[in-house]
Formats: C-alpha cells, sequence, structure tokens
C-alpha cells in the first residue's frame, strides 16, 4: 500500500506561485508513475501533470504547459508540482496519484492510490 499525502495549497493572488507537495509513504515510490490532477466544484477531475517511474518523462495539459512544472525526489520519497502565474481558473483541489505498469498518464482510471487533495484558490 502506498499513501500520499498532498501540502502547500493555499490563497493566492493571480499571478503568483505555489509549490504543490506529494510525499509517499508505505512504500518506495521509485517505480511508481506520479500524476497530478484537480478537481473544480461541479466539475470532473481532469489530468494536470505526470512524471514516469525514471522521471525521464513529463507529461502536462495543454493548459498547464509552460506554467507548472512536474518533478520527483526518490530520496524523499516525493512529487512535486511547481505552479507559476496561476490564474483563476486554476483553483481546485490538487490530487497526487501514483500507479504501475499505467499504459496512459493522463487517465485517472489508471492510477492506484491517491491522495486526500490540497485546496488551491486564486484570487483575480
Amino acid at each position: 500500500q502506498v499513501q500520499l499525502v498532498e501540502s502547500g495549497g493555499g490563497l493566492v493572488q493571480a499571478g503568483g506561485s505555489l509549490r504543490l507537495s506529494c510525499a509517499a509513504s508505505g512504500r518506495t515510490i521509485s517505480s511508481y508513475a506520479m500524476g497530478w490532477f484537480r478537481q473544480a466544484p461541479g466539475k470532473e477531475r481532469e489530468f494536470v501533470a505526470a512524471i514516469n517511474w525514471s522521471g525521464g518523462g513529463t507529461y502536462y495539459a495543454d493548459f498547464v504547459k509552460g506554467r507548472f512544472t512536474i518533478s520527483r525526489d526518490s530520496a524523499k520519497n516525493t512529487v512535486y508540482l511547481q505552479t507559476n502565474s496561476l490564474k483563476p481558473e486554476d483553483t481546485a483541489v490538487y490530487y497526487c496519484a501514483a500507479g504501475r505498469g499505467i499504459a496512459s498518464l493522463r487517465s485517472k482510471y489508471e492510477y492506484d492510490y491517491w491522495g486526500q487533495g490540497t485546496q488551491v484558490t486564486v484570487s483575480s
């Protein structure tokens, strides 16, 4: 079992930045692909970014390209999402997820473990 705990969310003005963290416990996530998803009120949970198990491949939703960066630190068993140039439409609960043998890193159905989420609110 893998337990995931997100942190780093908060209230920020448009144009600001936040660094989200996802700390894993229970087992090492070095062999897991990791993803970040978000869910706004009344909307489906959507893909934001993912990183493969080696860290050599990163993937982003079009609406965050050039603004968000996903990274992983195997020594700390932690994955990060650096969010820059935040917009009000980025307001959502952000979730991290872990999975192995994933065919499509953009699909929320492929991930086995999920955190409880961290709220990001961007004011205009």
